[in-house]
């Protein structure tokens, strides 16, 4: 109805393209909505508010914005129109942030793309595109970027060029963010150059396929590990009697294993696929931040983001490496399933790196292992035969800004 009247700003907001002409279109659609008779198609009704809420969200009217978009997503509930839910939720969360209330606009975003993914797949990519946009304006570039790939990988499957341009223009903003981003007395390098220099150093020196070489292999990497270390936030935590509802880790096993196969991707050798309904009941049900705070000491907001983990083949493992910066100074993950052989002479496990050499955390089922993946060397040996392992991942934020500053990091090995 719009859509000829609306392009979008440097900073990837919706705008006018000319203000008069979307005023006037938006005031005909009041008049459109006033001239319904009583007892009209409610279908009508709730095209027409979701129209004029975008139409006043690119003007900036934020408050009546809200107001239809709101009426129109309710509409779109009490019909059963899931998929209208998911379109006119992704407005009113746009509606919102453009707004400044980030929170509602996080929980709208979180839920249309659980929907999408359970309901809707034909709408996931919009669904990760929005919430991408919505992460790089929160700072969370990491995530953005994230979302925003998994988004183009679906969009080029689509075929839709107008799609696939607009995605790959959220990422270049998101890319361009980040190589501004410069770390402050490390030599200027950028986080993403920081922590793959770290990570190749690593990868040079040791490898977690072949753990029988762990002795020989420390000697040479001692040094920086020790250096590199000294800054955690998190000293890794093997957390085995946590209260989680078994419940919860059971729905989110079950979600996990359809996403996977319905959407899962290969990342660095592992399958990877975005959190849902599940998982997000989960996070909204047990205080993970509490949970990494007994812990570890270190004060979080609840997580920000989240991602589906899983392998499934015999050898397959995660090289030793660190995670690029922006994800978060706490990382947390649970495991939802682990099958292996009664007999099995060796199993697969997460494993760290530390001052003093390896350690390695077997996890089972509901068990979980806090550390800060931004600092801490880590990676996964390989799969035996007939072993599964299916994990979920949360990233947190420290809620004390100065843990958060790379301004004392250790020069990235070159």
């Amino acid at each position: 109805m719009l859509q000829h009247l609306i392009t979008q700003d440097a900073g990837l907001r919706m705008v006018p393209t000319d203000r008069g002409k979307l005023t006037t279109a938006v005031g005909q659609l009041h008049e459109d909505l006033r001239a319904l008779p009583d007892g009209a198609d409610p279908a009508r009704v709730r095209v027409l508010t979701r129209w004029i809420g975008v139409g006043q969200m690119c003007l900036g009217h934020h408050e009546e914005a809200l107001s239809f978009l709101r009426q129109s997503l309710d509409l779109a509930a009490a019909s059963g129109n899931t998929r209208a839910v998911v379109a006119t939720g992704l407005n009113l969360g746009d509606a919102h942030r453009y707004a400044g209330d980030m929170r509602t606009a996080d929980a709208l975003y979180r839920s249309a793309l659980g929907t999408a993914r359970s309901q809707h797949p034909e709408l996931v990519d919009f669904a990760l595109q929005h919430t991408g946009k919505y992460l790089m304006e929160r700072g969370d570039l990491a995530g953005a970027e994230a979302h925003l790939r998994e988004a183009l990988r679906l969009r080029i499957a689509k075929g839709d060029t107008e799609l696939i341009g607009s995605t790959r223009a959220a990422l270049s903003q998101v890319e361009l963010l980040i190589e501004q981003a410069a770390v402050p007395g490390a030599d200027n390098v950028v986080p993403r150059q920081w922590s793959g220099r770290w990570t190749s150093l690593l990868q040079s020196n040791t490898t977690a396929r072949t753990p029988d070489r762990w002795a020989e292999d420390f000697p040479a990497i001692r040094s920086a590990v020790r250096g590199l270390t000294a800054h955690q936030r998190v000293h890794p935590r093997h957390l085995r009697d946590q209260p989680f509802p078994v419940e919860l880790i059971n729905a989110m096993a079950q979600e996990a294993e359809d996403v996977l196969t319905a959407n899962g991707y290969l990342h660095n050798g592992k399958w990877n696929a975005a959190v849902g309904d599940a998982a997000n009941r989960f996070a909204g049900q047990v205080d993970l931040a509490a949970v990494v705070a007994e812990s570890t000491g270190l004060e979080v907001e609840q997580p920000h983001n989240g991602v589906y983990i899983a392998y499934l083949e015999e050898g397959q493992f995660l090289d030793f490496h660190v995670d690029e910066f922006g994800f978060g100074e706490a990382n947390l993950i649970l495991c939802l399933k682990h099958e292996r052989p009664a007999a099995a002479p060796t199993v697969s496990t997460t494993v760290f790196i530390g001052a003093d050499g390896y350690r390695a955390c077997d996890l089972a089922a509901g068990e979980c292992v806090v550390f800060d993946g931004a600092i801490t060397p880590h990676g996964r040996t390989p799969l035996g035969a007939g072993e599964r392992v299916v994990l979920v991942s949360f990233g947190f934020r420290a809620r004390d800004a100065a843990k958060r500053s790379v301004a004392h990091l250790p020069a990235a090995p070159r």
